[in-house]
């Protein structure tokens, strides 16, 4: 069974940090992987830096134009996570935009993924028509989940439809903005949790976007399964030592 279904049937709230490649320095990606392990994080989303990553808020575009200065590229992230199964077993993800795995060659990309342990893959641009007439085989080859996104906006239909195409979580985005943007959730957001958590889906829910303490956290999972912190861990590793991780990741418990 793929690590991210295993992880999904914990009787637990599940916690996923996302931090881009090669940021703050361009060898950190490992060690930030075996910390955020360590310190008893669930799941891991690796971003592959872009030069237009038009979801991402400041903080994470910047992230991105550090970790690119910093000389990451695809090929290099594949380099530093060849032996990674060595020392983590936590579900890990990369989360990118399509271009720069099309680039790759979408069939050595997800070859690449399969060697080296990765377990799915969220590619916010990549439509959902394309996946399944075009990729949707490739990715089962290779044992690779397919993450979609939904948002406040997304159709009922279109829910459904993205459901049924999904076997491992969605990625429930909080709102109709950028990553990074939210102070905490306001009544309409709680809504549609509820609102989601209504339509009984079969694949479970991580909320993403505008997860950032204990308060933003435990709001996001009343509802769903799990929460996904990106802009406030990217802020944190600015600010802070990768050996200080621990006490990130212990705020939020």
């Amino acid at each position: 069974m793929n690590r991210i279904n295993q992880s999904l049937q914990q009787n637990k709230k599940l916690l996923s940090i996302y931090f881009t490649a090669g940021y703050p320095k361009l060898n950190d990606t490992v060690s930030i992987i075996q910390e955020l392990q360590q310190n008893g994080v669930d799941m891991i989303e690796i971003g592959l830096p872009f030069s237009d990553p038009l979801a991402d808020g400041p903080t994470i575009q910047e992230s991105s134009t550090q970790a690119i200065a910093n000389g990451m590229t695809t090929s290099l992230l594949f380099e530093q996570l060849k032996d990674i199964r060595k020392t983590v077993q936590i579900p890990l993800l990369i989360m990118g935009y399509f271009n720069p795995m099309m680039q790759f060659g979408m069939e050595k990309f997800c070859q690449k993924c399969h060697q080296i342990g990765i377990d799915g893959l969220i590619i916010p641009d990549l439509p959902l028509y394309v996946y399944e007439n075009e990729y949707k085989n490739l990715f089962e080859k290779y044992n690779l989940k397919n993450i979609f996104l939904i948002t406040p906006q997304t159709s009922k239909e279109r829910i459904l439809q993205i459901d049924s195409i999904s076997d491992s979580f969605i990625y429930m985005v909080s709102s109709a903005s950028v990553t990074g943007s939210q102070s905490g959730f306001r009544e309409e957001q709680i809504h549609y949790f509820k609102h989601i958590e209504s339509l009984q889906l079969n694949n479970p829910q991580i909320v993403g976007f505008g997860i950032k303490d204990t308060t933003t956290f435990t709001q996001a999972t009343t509802h769903q399964k799990g929460a996904i912190i990106g802009s406030a861990f990217i802020t944190f590793l600015a600010q802070n030592p990768i050996s200080n991780i621990k006490d990130f990741v212990k705020s939020l418990k």
